[in-house]
């Protein structure tokens, strides 16, 4: 059996959008379903508005998702083929040369648009003569290639893997260009020529290409290549139905790393972006995905993407992944922020913040949120009573419920939560009081809010010192 290929071809004008992280996140699920290969391609033929610095982002979060690729090429390196096969069209009379500049077609197109046609090429230069070749050279003319389409264009059916048939009565583009004058192959014909080179049996992509792949047919047979199989996934939306764009929020994958999402998240997310498993599982490893992935499942509607979801699926996977990476990845939002104080931060230390973040994730759905995060805030200097914590320190035993925990932690060099609860049992017993009249003022006065964490966690992690500075402070 053929090894199964399928390609992810991003052209590097921009960040990675989520729809396309979507198409090469199901590329490379199915590739990994039935043991074949994914093919990363570099469309970066439109040379003014392709970058370097595009290149290495999409590179980059393509390996943050997990999809790693088993074989790369760009096209700007493959310049040579596309005008070898474009030649071998015009020599075999399925192509010819044109010299019409972007001024005269852009008029034509102007008047075509008034006397309401279709604004289509109007195949003048189709049977030019050597004469009038030569003409419009000395001119200076440089001509791009044009494919030749059939005169009476037949019924067009393009076979689609999870749309079933979509047909097309006729293209209505007239000729196209399949090289530019600077020698660069336009999208269609590069993509066909790349697609059967690196002999791709299936082309999953977006359904907004589904006119070019009706375009691709007629080259696919003028040039004697063998299709391969094509699906397409619908389109992704915004929270507004429309199509899902900068005016949506975030769109870009790198916007999302820098927001605090992880990875397993935005890959969970985006899996259920127009496929379902048959047992209506939510929550997916890798491994399963991989396994349950089908086109079978692959629902032919347009999809939301829905932040609120992501959000909740960062949030599970916050609560469940290891404590050690959880630290690595929230650590430099911390460092980075203005919201929290490097003393602060450097004070706590590296096993208290450890212990810290372990308690306070729970609360957070994305790692941004930490450097605002009420919980967070109480590890680091510069708190503030809020009116109900003022309140709770007005009752008539807090005074003395404070002084009586000085007490106790003052000169201890560490305290665990289970010492804590043991303190404030003896307070308790000492002043004769309830349980409330003793926690409520002690987290007012450590905290500045009366609700929040464990607060006998919360002194574990501060240290006795710390707590006795803030009581005394508020004392």
């Amino acid at each position: 059996m053929k090894t199964k290929r399928v390609r992810f071809a991003p052209s590097p004008t921009g960040w990675l959008h989520v729809g396309g992280a979507r198409t090469a996140l199901f590329n490379w699920l199915f590739a990994k379903k039935h043991e074949g290969k994914l093919i990363l391609r570099i469309e970066d033929t439109d040379v003014e508005r392709s970058s370097e610095e595009y290149t290495d982002s999409i590179k980059e979060d393509l390996k943050w998702l997990g999809i790693k690729w088993d074989e790369y090429y760009r096209q700007s390196d493959r310049l040579e083929i596309y005008e070898r096969y474009a030649r071998k069209l015009v020599h075999e009379g399925k192509a010819y040369h044109c010299y019409c500049t972007e001024e005269e077609l852009e008029e034509r197109r102007k008047k075509a648009i008034e006397e309401g046609r279709p604004p289509v090429y109007d195949g003048r230069c189709r049977n030019l003569t050597e004469e009038e070749k030569k003409r419009f050279e000395d001119e200076g003319r440089e001509p791009t290639i044009r494919f030749k389409l059939p005169e009476q264009q037949p019924h067009v059916v393009v076979p689609d893997e999870i749309k079933g048939d979509i047909e097309f009565d006729s293209l209505t583009t007239g000729d196209f260009v399949i090289l530019k004058s600077d020698g660069t192959p336009s999208y269609n014909f590069a993509c066909v020529l790349d697609d059967h080179l690196m002999e791709i049996s299936f082309v999953l992509r977006a359904e907004d290409h589904l006119t070019n792949t009706a375009k691709q047919m007629f080259l696919y047979e003028a040039l004697g290549f063998e299709q391969p199989k094509f699906g397409h996934l619908s389109m992704l939306l915004g929270p507004d139905k429309s199509k899902l764009s900068k005016r949506s929020g975030a769109t870009s994958v790198r916007e999302f790393r820098k927001n605090g999402y992880l990875p397993e998240a935005m890959v969970n997310h985006l899996a259920l972006l127009g496929w379902s498993s048959k047992d209506q599982q939510e929550i997916f490893s890798r491994e399963e995905l991989i396994e349950k992935f089908s086109l079978d499942n692959i629902v032919d509607s347009p999809q939301v993407f829905d932040r609120e979801k992501l959000d909740w699926f960062n949030g599970q996977y916050i609560k469940e992944v290891e404590l050690e990476r959880f630290v690595e990845l929230a650590t430099p939002f911390l460092e980075g922020s203005e919201s929290v104080d490097e003393a602060s931060l450097k004070e706590l230390g590296d096993e208290r913040l450890r212990r810290a973040l372990d308690l306070v994730r729970p609360s957070v759905s994305k790692l941004s949120e930490l450097v605002d995060n009420e919980d967070m805030a109480i590890f680091f200097e510069g708190l503030e009573l809020t009116d109900e914590a003022e309140e709770v320190l007005s009752w008539e035993d807090s005074d003395r419920v404070l002084r009586a925990i000085v007490t106790r932690f003052s000169g201890m060099e560490e305290l665990t939560p289970e010492e804590v609860s043991e303190s404030v049992k003896e307070t308790k017993e000492e002043i004769d009081t309830g349980y409330k009249q003793v926690y409520k003022p002690l987290r007012a006065a450590v905290t500045g809010k009366i609700s929040g964490p464990e607060i006998k966690e919360v002194i574990s992690i501060l240290g006795p010192e710390k707590t006795v500075n803030r009581i005394n402070s508020v004392l």
